[in-house]
């Protein structure tokens, strides 16, 4: 995005004010409202068909519910249980699934950056999950405390992300039990946007319920979405006691969750988009109507993660057509339901930064833009198929989502009138440079990519011959060098503090690491 004056306190002289001029715009832009046209590839009928078959899997195929407690759940709710197999009538899951907000509102720490989510309004969060990354020298390597404070930075200063969300990078410099305090403690600390939550066993999620309530207030909780639980499923058809004990935390504390099978098309679910889909209705549906056993009215939000495999090597692939084509399908599920839903974005199988990762990622925002998703999960970083997470593709894919947000706003038509009337200002031949309207709209009439080079290779040329990953690198840098840590309350910080350190003397660590804040 062009840099416009950041709105800031300091004072000083000239070069105070120079500094002030070309800072860098950080504001975060409102929750996207998406006015495209929604691609729905399916009739009303094969809608319906989806649907059908869907229910026929939840009545006579049934869900594996591995979890002591959500099996006598669902038989206090009238379900059909035998062992841990749950049979859902159609009827049950119709009537649970109606109670799930059809869209809500996210409150962040700065109220400033609440948006909502739902019907036409989404949000783009970065990725998450990342075993390694491509730091600021573009070097593949274990991510540390550091590096995911990095990117949260990063996520803060983004227009676009929405989101801080949680371990975009896993540090491991502090044992993999007691990391989801730290990580939590990062994404509070560093932003004031809205985050994500840890599921990463029922009693880690619920150390993020209480740290969310010594930020927020318990009783805020009550009746305000603060943070986001991700709960994947183990497809084909089960549900594990992890991820369902974590999705109780959540509901209780009336916090939404993900409710997201996990495909690998073609090798757990069958070999066909629509069949895929059908499956993955089915899983979606059997766990956003357990959401509402547990709490009636849980805000909730129909989830996925799509991946094809390649019948060569068995390798997740990313941007394939039937990938689009399934989020196309996907949207139009949750929209006959009711329901926000989630997806995945800017998804890349590259090794590197190259063309392969733009091309993936671009046709994989470029769907999911026209399918009308809500959350939009993975939005920055992701290369390698999530195992690691690159600086420089942060940095690009954070403004390909601010180029996605200005294509899904629309055309505007506020001036109208005044762009028109240039035209026989200007007559035959003319140029519209130096036209009073041109002055005073060249800076928002076109997005201008600043990490796009448009220059002449003569000029590319004499400046180094600079490609996109050494620019982004150079981007992020300037960036972290102007990063302003957003005032987090120090009797909340104390606090927080606090419950990391005595969570940490509890929970035993699986080796020796420096624990020292």
């Amino acid at each position: 995005m062009t840099a416009q004056p950041a709105i800031r306190s300091r004072s000083g002289g000239r070069s105070t004010r120079r500094a002030l001029r070309a800072a860098p715009d950080c504001r975060m832009l409102p929750g996207l409202t998406n006015a495209l046209p929604l691609c729905e590839v399916m009739e009303d009928s094969q809608v319906e068909r989806i649907d059908a078959a869907s229910m026929d899997i939840l009545e006579n195929v049934g869900v594996q519910f591995r979890d002591p407690i959500a099996v006598q759940d669902w038989k206090r709710a009238g379900a059909k249980v035998d062992g841990e197999m749950v049979y859902l009538d159609r009827g049950l899951v119709r009537e649970l699934i109606k109670t799930i907000p059809s869209d809500f509102t996210y409150h962040a720490r700065d109220p400033q950056k609440n948006v909502r989510l739902g019907g036409r309004n989404a949000v783009f969060v970065p990725m998450t999950g990342a075993p390694f990354l491509r730091d600021l020298d573009d070097v593949r390597r274990n991510p540390m405390l550091d590096d995911l404070a990095m990117f949260h930075k990063l996520s803060h200063m983004m227009p676009a992300l929405h989101s801080s969300a949680h371990h975009i990078v896993e540090p491991y410099d502090h044992p993999i039990s007691q990391r989801h305090l730290r990580i939590t403690y990062s994404s509070m600390k560093h932003s004031d946007k809205m985050f994500m939550g840890m599921t990463t066993s029922p009693k880690n999620a619920e150390d993020v319920m209480d740290m969310c309530a010594i930020l927020f207030g318990e009783d805020f909780l009550e009746d305000h979405p603060v943070t986001t639980g991700n709960c994947n499923g183990n497809s084909p058809l089960v549900w594990d006691e992890t991820m369902l004990g974590a999705m109780r935390a959540f509901c209780r504390r009336n916090q939404p969750v993900l409710c997201s099978p996990f495909v690998l098309g073609g090798a757990n679910t069958p070999a066909s988009v629509p069949a895929t889909v059908a499956q993955l209705n089915a899983e979606a549906l059997s766990a956003l109507a357990y959401t509402q056993v547990i709490r009636k009215g849980a805000p909730a939000i129909y989830g996925h993660y799509l991946s094809t495999v390649s019948m060569k090597s068995g390798a997740p692939m990313a941007g394939t057509p039937e990938i689009s084509l399934m989020n196309f399908m996907i949207g139009q599920m949750a929209r006959h339901y009711g329901v926000p839903w989630r997806t995945s974005n800017t998804l890349g199988g590259a090794k590197t930064f190259d063309a392969q990762a733009g091309y993936e990622s671009a046709t994989t925002l470029s769907s999911v833009m026209h399918a009308g998703a809500n959350y939009i999960w993975h939005s920055a970083g992701w290369n390698e198929a999530g195992m690691h997470c690159s600086v420089a593709k942060f940095i690009v894919d954070a403004e390909q989502c601010a180029m996605a947000y200005r294509m899904a706003e629309g055309p505007k038509w506020g001036d109208f009138d005044q762009a028109i009337a240039a035209v026989p200002d200007i007559g035959p031949g003319g140029h519209y440079l130096g036209h009073p309207h041109t002055q005073e709209n060249f800076q928002s009439a076109f997005f201008m990519p600043e990490l796009f080079d448009n220059n002449s290779i003569e000029q590319w040329a004499a400046e180094g011959k600079v490609e996109i990953t050494e620019r982004a690198l150079k981007r992020a840098r300037y960036l972290l060098g102007e990063y302003q840590e957003p005032t987090l309350d120090p009797a909340k910080d104390e606090a927080l503090r606090d419950y990391i350190a005595r969570r940490e003397r509890e929970i035993p660590a699986a080796d020796e690491l420096n624990q020292s804040f």
